[in-house]
């Protein structure tokens, strides 16, 4: 996934938000901000999608992502000091929720985002 262009893309436009902004505001800021980033590089994406994860046949809603890119790639944000190993495991579990095979989680928190980017893929 190291050599895949769309989330080439995707975190250089979370770079460019944290170079701006910083560490240390609220998550809903860097998603707000990120989500203009993307428009202006014309990076399709939907926000706060809803997942169902299926259990012994019955949908179970409640799991939301907070950006889905161009159909393809799961982003998950969080503004803490170290990432949680929770916060992976969430994240796999969204990717097998919507059948997609890529995520990034980006955490905002750090004081360099390159030290908090995670990519993962299925």
């Amino acid at each position: 996934m190291e050599d895949d262009p769309l989330t080439r893309r995707i975190i250089s436009a979370a770079l460019e938000v944290h170079s701006f902004l910083g560490p240390g505001l609220l998550e809903t800021i860097y998603e707000q901000a990120l989500c203009h980033e993307l428009e202006l590089r014309g990076i399709g994406f939907e926000r706060q999608v809803p997942v169902l994860v299926t259990y012994k046949g019955r949908s179970i809603a409640g799991q939301v992502l907070d950006l889905l890119i161009e159909k393809e790639v799961v982003v998950e944000l969080k503004v803490v000091r170290k990432l949680p190993e929770v916060a992976t495991a969430q994240t796999l579990s969204y990717l097998r929720a919507t059948g997609l095979r890529r995520a990034l989680l980006l955490n905002f928190g750090e004081s360099r985002l390159a030290n908090g980017i995670k990519r993962l893929a299925l």
